[in-house]
């Protein structure tokens, strides 16, 4: 998962180029902004929701319980508290808890966090938090 700038055809295009493969097949809603996807080598598989007279959470359900986890772990761990500036790394969080969600090994789950973090390269809190020191009058 990661932010996209804005929702032109452009921006939604790049963020499919940069996470998913050429061979996969993309399922979107019917929404034009996504018909360059054939024209970039994609099986797109649009489905248009608003005309089937079917609910969303049925025609595309992964796309529904992902998107509702997200919300509730937003509004329940972070109480909605996200800010712009390091909404990539709070995504990066959810999706590293979202796909080791049915593991049976719990307790990997640190371990595997610990990997991880010696594998990437660190980030500086200046640059978790814009580059201004948190203070008692604006935390």
């Amino acid at each position: 998962m990661s932010p996209v700038p804005d929702v032109s055809a452009r921006s939604l295009e790049r963020c499919v180029r940069a996470a998913i493969s050429e061979v996969s097949v993309v399922h979107t809603d019917g929404w034009r902004r996504y018909s360059g996807l054939k024209r970039r080598g994609y099986q797109h598989r649009p489905k248009n929701i608003s005309a089937s007279g079917e609910p969303a959470h049925e025609i595309m359900p992964r796309v529904h319980r992902v998107a509702s986890l997200l919300k509730r772990w937003w509004l329940e761990t972070h109480q909605g508290a996200i800010g712009h500036a390091i909404l990539a790394y709070y995504l990066d969080e959810f999706t590293f808890r979202f796909n080791r969600r049915p593991s049976r090994a719990r307790g990997m789950l640190f371990y595997r966090l610990l990997q991880q973090a010696l594998l990437v390269e660190s980030v500086p809190y200046k640059k978790l938090v814009g580059g201004q020191r948190l203070n008692e009058n604006n935390r």
